[in-house]
């Protein structure tokens, strides 16, 4: 299987662009894996409304049929760093061709994206911004890679 983050919109600080970076080289070498930023809504308006409902359109426009698509939302399940080895462990041994995980912008999913996604999920509690999120579930992703393969990166 495939895996896709997906994040809507650039980042604005050099030290997430690094970050993200070298997580993407770490995740390429366990599996297919690309990093996508899919271009921030063209609509001049503060409506965050009117924002989210854009996003919508062009990530809808962009998944197939058969796409996992998870949510990375505060309101998704919460897993141990175990636990996400294991689900992603689950997925990746799944019949899906591609598992896309969006990070949507600062207001947030339109109820069409939790309609049409298979899953939400969620890194803590705690509400970070939608560009450092960007690190820290990369981060988890190889830090799971690593759980499933019994290296020495994760101290349990």
């Amino acid at each position: 299987m495939k895996v896709e983050v997906w994040a809507i919109g650039k980042t604005s600080e050099v030290y997430l662009d690094t970050g993200i970076a070298i997580f993407e080289k770490r995740l390429k070498n366990y599996l297919p894996f690309s990093w996508i930023v899919l271009p921030a809504a063209k609509v001049k308006t503060t409506d965050g409304q009117v924002l989210k409902q854009e996003e919508a359109k062009l990530v809808l426009a962009k998944l197939n049929a058969d796409d996992y698509l998870v949510l990375l939302d505060e309101n998704g399940k919460q897993y141990s760093s175990q636990e996400l080895a294991h689900w992603m462990e689950q997925r990746l041994n799944s019949s899906q061709r591609r598992m896309v995980l969006l990070i949507g912008g600062a207001f947030g999913f339109t109820p069409e994206l939790y309609a049409r996604a298979n899953a939400q999920l969620s890194l803590s509690r705690l509400t970070f911004s939608h560009q450092m999120v960007r690190v820290f579930l990369l981060e988890q992703l190889y830090r799971a890679m690593t759980i499933l393969r019994n290296e020495p990166y994760h101290n349990p």
